[in-house]
């Protein structure tokens, strides 16, 4: 189903069903051999929203590689690519706290538990916002796990498409002190414009010294057209094995910034590093092969910046 501006979502549908499928990620990246992230909550998260055939790939009774073509959305690929990216994000936030930023800023929080299990330094006020069915489910779940924040957790339930600066604001979060922020799996969701209004509050709200992580697809009015059709091929494959939620045409077309341009003309000193090097440098596989629409995707990167 197409996105409207004031569709809503909760984690077992639209929107919210790519949080809990970025959890079956995690879920599954934890579970690897040789694994590069650790996260104990993604797989009780995804068991309390209830979408059976993610449950089933989460615990690890439905074998990833036996669902579908192993495709940049396939389930195959998932883990690999939500291990690249989690320890990209993990690590941005701990190299922003060991520099002394004590506040951070987690966008579109999702089933994201970071502020669960990463080793915060003492002080550190961690806020997350989303739209608050999602926070409350969350908060639910974890409590229910017994599980406590490493570090001062500030929910802020809030939809992105309203006012959640000064809600923000008003959840205690101080603007003449740095923060590190993070937009991940976000962008594309918001709509060419509204990626620019977001950027340009963060611009706002950071002082100097102020870190900044998210991605960056260069080509992305010809990417986002594909990574729906793409999702749309992954979950007819996966209908085969009892999935019958809607995902497709999610992410808003159109032309749309540079991320890294955008940032550096705003006061950002930019970095960006290719999910395909991040890939091979953590010592994962690389896809067998290339296809035409996959290699639409070569261009994405991850983006890190130093408000100036």
């Amino acid at each position: 189903m197409a996105r409207t501006d004031n569709d809503t979502w909760d984690l077992a549908s639209s929107v919210g069903a790519t949080a809990t499928g970025v959890a079956v990620g995690r879920a599954l990246a934890t579970r690897a051999d040789n694994p590069l992230i650790n996260d104990p909550f993604a797989e009780p998260l995804v068991r309390a929203v209830g979408v059976e055939f993610f449950t089933r790939v989460a615990t690890g009774e439905l074998d990833a590689n036996e669902v579908d073509d192993g495709g940049e959305f396939g389930l195959a690929r998932m883990g690999d690519m939500m291990a690249v990216r989690t320890r990209f994000f993990d690590d941005f936030f701990l190299e922003a706290a060991s520099s002394g930023i004590r506040q951070a800023v987690i966008l579109a929080s999702g089933l994201d538990a970071r502020s669960y299990r990463l080793p915060w330094p003492d002080g550190t006020t961690v806020y997350e916002i989303d739209q608050p069915t999602v926070i409350e489910f969350k908060a639910r779940t974890l409590s229910g796990l017994g599980a406590t924040p490493t570090a001062g957790l500030r929910a802020v339930a809030v939809d992105l498409r309203d006012d959640w600066v000064t809600a923000l604001r008003g959840a205690g979060h101080d603007s003449t002190q740095p923060t590190a922020w993070s937009a991940e799996g976000l962008l594309p969701f918001l709509p060419p414009e509204a990626q620019d209004a977001l950027l340009d509050n963060i611009t706002q709200l950071s002082a100097a010294g102020s870190r900044l992580a998210t991605e960056n697809m260069p080509n992305a009015s010809e990417a986002v057209p594909l990574m729906a059709d793409r999702m749309r091929q992954s979950t007819e494959a996966w209908a085969k094995h009892g999935f019958d939620v809607e995902m497709t045409d999610l992410w808003y077309g159109g032309e749309r910034s540079d991320v890294v341009e955008y940032l550096a003309a705003h006061g950002w000193q930019v970095s960006a590093v290719g999910a395909a090097e991040l890939v091979v440098t953590h010592g994962l596989s690389a896809p067998a092969s290339i296809d035409d629409e996959a290699a639409n995707f070569a261009g994405l990167s991850y983006v890190s910046a130093i408000r100036q």
